[in-house]
């Protein structure tokens, strides 16, 4: 099953995250198959970037985003 997941970068108490397309028995920051976006938390407000194009395309063809990710894609205006 293909997942729209986070893949955590950054230093200690510095997050960020990439928005990827991966398997879903692959591990957390192990390997992926598309980065379609990235989230930045700790920016004042939240900074959300979205491919929007290559994120339905997957959507589309069946990947099931996470509950965090789904929020995220609800926020930026990708899904409703």
């Amino acid at each position: 099953m293909v997942k729209i997941r986070l893949k955590r970068v950054g230093k200690k108490k510095m997050p960020y995250y990439r928005i990827i397309v991966a398997d879903g028995r692959s591990p957390r920051d192990g390997k992926f198959i598309e980065q379609v976006g990235t989230y930045d938390p700790k920016a004042e407000p939240s900074v959300i970037k979205v491919d929007a194009e290559k994120v339905k395309k997957w959507l589309s063809n069946g990947a099931q985003p996470t509950e965090t990710v789904k929020k995220l894609l609800k926020i930026a205006g990708v899904t409703e």
